[in-house]
């Protein structure tokens, strides 16, 4: 057995390791004792933040790589092993505050013969730094972050990997040659504000649940690198979803962020200081091999991190309020004002009613990108006004297809389509009024057969006279504009293969009379036009490819133009545009490069020439751009296409001819081409994106603020079909969980605000769980969680901890085939009880709550032919809770009243559509009454059935709605008081807004487009604006899509 300290055995195992395997594990004869007064732990491999990382698979880790896209703002893994002690406070981190404050490379003298290449690194880290670093640093102390941030070249271990390895020891002489550098590191540390209280995460791949027993003080003697997210469990090369995995909960009240001094800048990383000391508060296993240890963090009784420096703060500084000395005489005082206030308050207010926040009705709540299918390889899109001046119109070339799809606009369908017959290979297209008689037309170049073709508008959206002219060889895009002031609209063509610019001088009777070309650089791809010198002579501006440049044609004003002058730009530039972007009015020019990832700003100047690029990063592979002023401050800002990650970037202008603050909205796959425009007349630049790999449009809708509104989606397990929302973790910011059907789990996800939510969290319940309610079963003011199962014939229920976290379900056995749940205190006892419906026995199973955990008095109601949905609410204004169930087999609706002796009445039935559903209880004409809505899923339809009070209900009045609708809520979306219908519809993956009269009419559908086979929806307020959000489930895309409602306020 080995005597060597339980700290070096474990790290000479490190070593050992290191060089031949990408996942340390302690040798089988490694023996590690422990004192009596340490908890000492085995090696376990921690997730932190993503960076400094010994690997976890096969392969050598490369230097700035990540492992791991989009966790933790892309960060790598971490790999080492964490120690504590039982309330070990005898052996503190002292002696390096007396070391003197150096430069870093004086500071990392000490340990050049320890560390490889260290003077290298020390370089880069304050090659990085710049001359006036944030918080106020100096340059050596933020460089000393930095340096610690840096990952070595494998096989080489880290500065961060020796020093934290030397700080768990217990023989503190092994930091000596460390002192120094701990100096300037944790002075720079200590200068930087603590972040407020809040929780941070850290995984292990290992079940730690007997080490840390509720109770246990736990300190972690060396830098602890951790997270606010719990990306953590999305990723296999993270914790993962097989095997045992504990995840850290830490209440910190002392880390630091170090984001503005990392190696890596787009890390959000927060550091735990040495010494930090902790109290394990509970433990918990949600899913199966999946433990989650909650500690807290507390200030030690004694110090086990020396100060720096005199009067540094490691913990927040307690601010003592004005009142301090005076808090005895304090109370007295407050309660004489309080007994004024009342006396002031009541009589003012009881002179009024409740004060509430308004809003404005508006007829358009929810606002999102919607897909349309368009065919095979859409490469263009020009917008306009093909069949009147009132809504927005769109045409698309369709290169695989050989057409061009003309989108017309519409207040109701959105958009209807017709198609032009084209030549081969449509690539690019415009319009304009190319015969004056103010009807618009469209050109477009044919690729495959090096021709231009005019299609001649009608006024109808229809083009039946088409004239084609040749051109060079591989044309690929056109503009049109007036080049010899004959009030004649000419074309301008680039042909790729031949390098030229071809221009063809129209007829003003929708033909060509003349044409010439121009040579330009090499592979020239887009072409613009604009007055560059201010001359009034129209000028040409085209991107080549293939050399990287920009060629400019200054303009004669005969048609005619000059040799062109080039300008440097990025790599691979194939897209630009022209606006005015430093107010100097002058027009620069902005280009894509799509393979550096960036956009190249010229300003020009006024004789037509421009300045030297400057650079400004977008996403990968930028292939298109647009100008607007998007958020209403009067400078021109930039959306760009991002064909590699499938997104849009805006990028918003300074007004100085720079850009900030780039904003990244998802798109189809593979998009290519954008145009911006007001699609939706409401005042605000909307946006729309061709999507290549799946053949669609994305569609965006601006707002005042610059932001595009769109659907959210989050993956789920394997068919969700429907969720409960609710503020699962008392943060008041709602929450969801999502029943999948296909792995008999839950999945859920933990609201951030603003809409945007955690990634799942996974709890296995019964088999084949089809409905999913919240509610607090125990009174303990925390939202439980109770789930179906129709094949395991048992509901599931899942207590809850109140912090976003939930116990292993507890099942009770019910019926043969249950299929949903609703829980309200059906007799008046203070206790939320259960009712099931049961399609294999048609009955409705009623238990009541014992408020301790348990149920009794199963009691079971004859209904129709396979019950699908029940809703409860008092239906006779007797003040006892109703019952309504919908039997799919027998199109009725059942309704169940309550006798308020905890039995009910035999069922009372009603018919309704085909195959309903899914029923839900709302009053719609403001009678006071709750009324029914029905989801007729065989016939497309719902049913509305009107209460007259009785529980009598009158027959039931069809709206129409998209295909196989399943699943129904009533809220007021547009804020006029009047309830309004969301419907879920899976067979037109679609979700139906029907807005209320307050009469128990609706205006007509509007629909938005979901993910495959919604299943499920649900509305709640998820970003705390006071308006209502939808969420909707998606069966076959097996994900969550988040529709954020834009109603003004």
């Amino acid at each position: 057995m080995s005597t060597k300290n339980a700290y070096e055995e474990i790290d000479e195992a490190q070593e050992d390791h290191y060089q031949t395997s990408g996942r340390i594990e302690l040798p089988a004869s490694t023996d590690v004792k422990l004192s009596e007064n340490d908890k000492q732990f085995e090696h376990i491999e921690m997730v932190g933040v993503a960076r400094r990382s010994l690997d976890v698979v096969t392969e050598p880790i490369v230097k700035n790589e990540r492992l791991v896209e989009n966790v933790f703002g892309k960060l790598k893994l971490t790999n080492w092993s964490m120690f504590g002690t039982n309330d070990d406070e005898t052996n503190p981190i002292r002696g390096y505050a007396s070391q003197p404050v150096l430069p870093l490379s004086k500071a990392c003298d000490p340990l050049k013969e320890i560390l490889y290449e260290l003077s290298r690194y020390v370089d880069l880290a304050l090659q990085e730094t710049p001359e006036q670093p944030p918080d106020g640093l100096t340059v050596d102390e933020s460089a000393a972050i930095r340096l610690y941030t840096i990952e070595w070249d494998a096989p080489h271990r880290s500065l961060y990997s020796m020093l934290n390895s030397n700080l768990k020891k217990a023989n503190r002489e092994d930091l000596l040659p460390y002192s120094k550098y701990l100096k300037l590191f944790i002075s720079a540390l200590a200068k930087l504000p603590c972040i407020p209280s809040l929780t941070v995460w850290r995984g292990v791949t290992k079940d730690l649940t007997a080490d840390f027993p509720p109770g246990t003080r736990v300190t972690w003697w060396s830098f602890s690198s951790c997270t606010t997210e719990m990306t953590v469990l999305e990723n296999n090369m993270y914790l993962g979803r097989e095997g045992d995995r504990t995840l850290f909960s830490v209440e910190a009240i002392n880390g630091r962020s170090i984001r503005d001094h990392s190696h890596f800048v787009t890390e959000d990383e927060i550091i735990l200081l040495p010494g930090t000391h902790m109290i394990v508060q509970s433990q918990l296993s949600p899913a199966s091999n999946l433990y989650i240890i909650h500690l807290k963090q507390v200030k030690p009784d004694n110090e086990l991190l020396e100060l720096p420096f005199e009067g540094a703060h490691l913990f927040p500084e307690e601010i003592h309020p004005w009142y301090w000395k005076k808090r005895f005489t304090i109370p007295i005082l407050l309660l004489v004002l309080v007994i004024i206030a009342g006396i002031v308050l009541g009589a003012v207010l009881g002179t009024r009613t409740t004060s509430t926040i308004t809003l404005k009705p508006c007829n358009n709540p929810l606002q999102s990108f919607d897909y349309i299918t368009i065919g095979r390889h859409p490469s263009s899109v020009v917008l306009g006004h093909f069949r009147n001046n009132t809504y927005m119109d769109a045409a698309i070339t369709v290169t695989d297809e050989n057409d061009v799809i003309i989108l017309l606009g519409d207040p109701v369908d959105i958009l209807r389509t017709s198609k032009i017959a084209t030549g081969v290979l449509p690539m690019f297209i415009i319009a304009a009024d190319f015969n004056n008689d103010t009807i618009q037309d469209l050109a477009f170049v044919n690729n495959g057969d090096d021709t231009v073709t005019i299609a001649l508008g009608v006024g109808n959206g229809l083009f039946p006279e088409k004239k084609t002219y040749s051109v060079g060889t591989s044309p690929s895009c056109l503009l049109s504009a007036d080049f010899n002031k004959d009030k004649k609209l000419d074309l301008v063509i680039v042909s790729q293969d031949t390098n030229t610019v071809d221009v063809l001088l129209g007829d003003g009777l929708g033909g060509v009379k003349a044409s010439t070309n121009n040579s330009v650089g090499y592979f020239p791809s887009i072409i613009i036009s604009a007055d560059f010198n201010h001359d009034s002579n129209l000028d040409l501006a085209v991107t080549n490819t293939f050399d990287n440049t920009l060629s400019v044609l200054l303009g004669n004003g005969d048609g005619t133009f000059q040799t062109h002058v080039t300008y440097s730009t990025g790599s691979s530039p194939i897209s630009l545009l022209s606006a005015d972007f430093n107010s100097d009015n002058n027009l620069d020019i902005a280009v894509t490069n799509s393979k550096n990832s960036s956009i190249s700003i010229l300003l020009g100047m006024q004789n037509g020439t421009f300045h030297q690029q400057v650079m400004f990063v977008t996403g990968s592979y930028p292939v298109s751009i647009g100008a607007a002023d998007f958020n209403n401050d009067n400078n021109t800002d930039l959306v760009v296409v991002n064909g590699e990650e499938d997104t849009v970037s805006t990028l918003f202008g300074s007004g100085d001819g720079s850009f900030h603050t780039q904003i990244k909205y998802a798109t189809g796959d593979n998009p290519v081409y954008l145009t911006v425009g007001d699609f939706n007349n409401d005042g605000s630049t909307d946006l729309a994106v061709l999507n290549n790999g799946d053949a669609t449009a994305s569609m965006f809708f601006g707002q005042a603020n610059g932001t595009l509104t769109f659907i959210q989606a989050y993956s789920t397990g394997n068919s969700p079909v429907l969720f409960a929302v609710a503020d699962f973790n008392s943060d008041s910011k709602l929450d969801f969980a999502v029943v999948e059907q296909s792995d008999s789990t839950i999945s859920v996800l933990l609201g951030r605000g603003r809409g945007v939510f955690q990634i799942a969290l996974n709890y296995t319940v019964g088999s084949n769980p089809s409905s999913i309610i919240s509610v607090d079963l125990n009174n303990d003011n925390k939202q439980d969680l109770v789930t179906v199962s129709t094949n395991g014939s048992t509901i599931s229920i899942l207590y809850g901890h109140g912090d976003g976290f939930f116990n292993s379900p507890v099942n009770l056995t019910v019926g043969s085939s249950p299929t949903a749940a609703i829980s309200m205190d059906l007799n008046k006892d203070g206790y939320m009880d259960l009712a099931v419906a049961d399609k294999g026995e048609n009955t409705v199973c009623i238990l009541l709550n014992n408020g301790n955990k348990t149920f009794y008095t199963f009691l079971n109601y004859t209904v129709g032919d396979w019950p699908s949905s029940l809703i409860a609410s008092d239906f006779n204004s007797d003040g006892k809770i109703d019952l309504a169930v919908t039997s799919k087999e027998e199109n009725i609706v059942s309704v169940i009243l309550n006798k308020g002796d905890n039995t009910f009445y035999s069922a009372i039935n009603y018919t309704v559509g085909k195959s309903p559903s899914c029923v839900v209880s709302a009053d719609l004409n403001k009678d006071s009454h709750a009324d029914l809505i029905v989801t007729n899923y065989g016939q497309n339809t719902i049913s509305i059935l009107f209460n007259d009070g009785t529980a009598t209900f009158h027959t039931a009045k069809t709206f129409t709605v998209g295909r196989y609708p399943v699943s129904v809520v009533a809220v007021d979306f547009n804020n006029d008081q009047c309830m309004d219908l969301a419907v879920a519809n899976s067979g037109s993956n679609s979700a139906s807004i029907l807005l209320g009269n307050c009469d128990g009419t609706f205006l007509p559908q509007v629909k938005y487009t979901s993910g495959i086979v919604p299943t499920g929806l649900a509305s709640g307020d998820l970003n705390n604006d006071q308006r209502p959000d939808l969420i909707v489930t998606n069966g076959k895309s097996n994900d969550a899509y988040i529709f954020l409602n834009t109603c003004a306020n």
